[in-house]
């Protein structure tokens, strides 16, 4: 039988401080994740009247009749955008990039919110989505086949492939730095 040799300090050391690490980030996305109520519910401190005046801006709500249903509507669309970029910040999978859609779709959403009518909030949409669709929907489709046809070959584990796949940066920002 083979005897597994003891591991040094170092490596130890190195591996309870990853372990910290990963506990403590994971700690932090759960926490954003846990006050989203909280923040979904930050449009009830706006008052519901025409202007809103604060010492850092004065906001009048001509579109919308008050500034409660101004908040109220982006508050509906910023939240879903908040979860979603949390996801694809925090996936491990090869198919995260698709999560850019509905990403980009919220955030045209809530971008309209503050141009336009209430009621045009959610129209003509698509047609500014289709250009990123018609490049991610392809680009994950071939992804896939990839997967696929290595995995019916028999060469490697679907969990080698998806490590393959994956992008590895060192931080939040050469994360970042690989999409734009």
């Amino acid at each position: 039988m083979d005897k597994q040799q003891p591991k040094s300090t170092k490596e130890t050391s190195l591996s309870l401080s990853a372990d910290k690490k990963a506990l403590i980030l994971g700690s932090i996305i759960a926490t954003l994740i846990a006050i989203t109520p909280y923040l979904f519910y930050l449009y009830e401190g706006v008052p519901k009247e025409k202007i809103w005046d604060t010492f850092l801006f004065t906001y009048e709500s001509n579109i919308y009749g008050n500034v409660y249903i101004f908040a109220w509507t982006l508050t509906g669309k910023l939240i879903p955008l908040y979860l979603l970029l949390i996801w694809f910040f925090t996936c491990k999978h090869w198919w995260y990039h698709t999560l850019l859609v509905p990403i980009a779709m919220y955030s045209y959403q809530a971008f309209t919110i503050t141009r336009v009518d209430i009621f045009n909030i959610d129209t003509n949409q698509l047609i500014y989505l289709i250009p990123l669709m018609a490049v991610i929907i392809p680009s994950i489709y071939l992804i896939r086949a990839r997967i696929f046809n290595r995995i019916y070959e028999k060469t490697k584990s679907l969990e080698e492939l998806e490590e393959e796949l994956k992008i590895k940066p060192k931080n939040f920002w050469d994360k970042l730095g690989d999409y734009f």
